[in-house]
């Protein structure tokens, strides 16, 4: 296994991430991209929160400083992903998950509408609801969404494009 010696100066660079500047301008979309992707308040706080003290705690090992969002991104893409995993495991073995209710105060600050699109955005696989989200949620570029989930920009692009039309399918018959 081979170590990267860093120098002084390049540990002081990394060292300069402000990881508490990425938390105050981007908390609030990332725990919004969690809730869409977990369905609950609590978990995708703990989702988001976990992944910015992992992101603290390892700051210095990051080899582009400018790329600390798009890491965050990732790490709460896959605890989002670790949440689904450990209740689709729990759903095998006990009951199955019931989807979460829509509290009254939720339903008041969200038309009828968008509570229809989110259900149906569940229906969809896992990584055409990630692009859909990535794009029309956080509004990131093809390039920025291939880099989150870790694929080519033309396969972020297809998945966007396969993603809306199911959903289109999901929404028809719903009607």
């Amino acid at each position: 296994m081979e170590v990267e010696q860093l120098s002084h100066g390049e540990v002081l660079i990394r060292e300069r991430v402000d990881v508490a500047s990425i938390f105050a301008e981007h908390h609030v979309g990332l725990v919004r991209l969690a809730l869409v992707m977990v369905g609950d308040q609590a978990t995708a706080e703990d989702v988001v929160q976990e992944a910015f003290a992992r992101t603290h705690a390892g700051r210095g090992r990051l080899r582009d400083p400018d790329r600390a969002l798009a890491y965050v991104r990732s790490a709460v893409f896959n605890g989002c992903r670790s949440v689904m995993r450990r209740r689709a495991l729990a759903f095998r073995r006990v009951v199955p998950y019931e989807p979460p209710v829509w509290s009254a105060e939720s339903a008041v600050l969200m038309s009828e509408e968008r509570r229809q699109v989110l259900l149906a955005l569940r229906e969809l696989p896992r990584r055409q609801r990630e692009a859909l989200t990535l794009r029309y949620y956080l509004d990131l570029s093809d390039q920025e969404i291939a880099e989150t989930m870790g694929i080519g920009a033309s396969t972020a692009r297809s998945t966007i494009a396969r993603g809306l039309a199911a959903l289109g399918r999901v929404l028809g018959e719903g009607s």
